[in-house]
């Protein structure tokens, strides 16, 4: 049995070289690559916000080619129905009073939910119990879904004609919420000389099954976590609350609600990741606060005020960071 040190040295290999094979399709969002397999790590959910075209689909869909993980997509419409992705029973058998159940493409390890917010909310609240639950009840009965169990879901955050805005709890199922950025002319030029000279990158696998992922999510929870540092989480969370004495200035002001219980487990998950990819068997503040902006920017709900003067979660984020 190896020691703690050479398993954490062992992880980081393991990250590095998952992440080395992604960057042979996705240039650029360096943060976004890394916060997705963070999440992927932990077990945990990750809305990606970006307007279309900036290779959202593509990472999920390279992402599973090199983890060889069962990969699905769902296009979400406002037609989509709920059983158009967790399934239903069919009837089988030739007396047709046998009912069979038929899995729905939620039945995968890595799910793209695309275009979430096109969805109408009961549509949309399909994916409530298979994201939190790992399991999803149809007809009354129970079926569990596949470890690990990832969902991916994007949205444009310009487009707000025929969408439907996500609602507050399946929002705070999202261990992060990664902002897609767009390229800089530099990641343009490489776009296109990848894209457009008609070689396509040899991706090679690095997984060598689901349950190597399992084992190196149980391990992440055994990083070392100082009472000092939890609390540091705390109090960032405590923070964004309005009403709470520990609230930033920015919260009192512009903020509604703030963030839940879930955004500090996301601090402390996400921190201990970082912890391990920087060398180190236990969690910094410096792991929390990085992991602050998509562990919390989605879980923080704006007042009128904040909306009408065009205030972002980030800024109330930062104040809470820098103070």
């Amino acid at each position: 049995m190896n020691s703690p040190e050479a398993d954490a040295i062992q992880f980081r290999q393991f990250f590095r070289t998952i992440e080395t094979e992604l960057r042979k399709r996705i240039v650029g969002q360096s943060e976004v690559v890394e916060g997705v397999l963070v999440a992927l790590f932990v077990g945990g959910h990750v809305l990606l916000e970006g307007v279309p075209g900036l290779g959202k689909t593509l990472l999920v869909r390279t992402l599973a080619e090199v983890t060889g993980l069962h990969f699905s997509r769902i296009q979400f419409t406002p037609d989509l129905m709920p059983s158009d992705i967790v399934g239903t029973n069919l009837i089988a058998g030739e007396d047709q009073r046998v009912f069979r159940f038929q899995p729905g493409p939620v039945f995968a390890n890595l799910v793209l939910a695309d275009e979430i917010n096109r969805a109408t909310p009961k549509t949309q609240s399909a994916l409530l119990e298979a994201m939190q639950e790992r399991h999803v009840t149809v007809g009354g009965v129970q079926h569990p879904l596949v470890a690990p169990f990832q969902v991916l879901a994007t949205q444009n955050p310009l487009e707000m004609e025929g969408t439907y805005p996500l609602p507050e709890a399946q929002l705070d199922r999202f261990l992060f919420k990664l902002k897609v950025n767009f390229p800089t002319a530099e990641e343009i030029h490489a776009i296109l000389d990848r894209t457009t000279a008609g070689a396509d990158p040899a991706i090679g696998r690095v997984v060598g099954d689901a349950a190597e992922l399992v084992e190196w999510g149980a391990f992440i929870r055994k990083v070392a976590l100082a009472r000092e540092v939890q609390e540091r989480a705390v109090r960032m969370v405590m923070a964004t609350h309005p009403d709470n004495p520990l609230a930033a200035p920015k919260a009192r002001r512009f903020v509604r609600y703030g963030a839940s219980p879930r955004g500090a487990q996301a601090l402390i998950l996400a921190g201990k990741v970082f912890a391990l990819l920087d060398n180190r068997f236990h969690v910094s503040r410096a792991d929390i606060d990085k992991a602050a902006f998509p562990a919390l920017r989605h879980r923080i709900i704006l007042n009128f005020e904040g909306e009408a003067e065009g205030i972002t979660t980030d800024e109330v984020l930062a104040e809470i960071i820098g103070g």
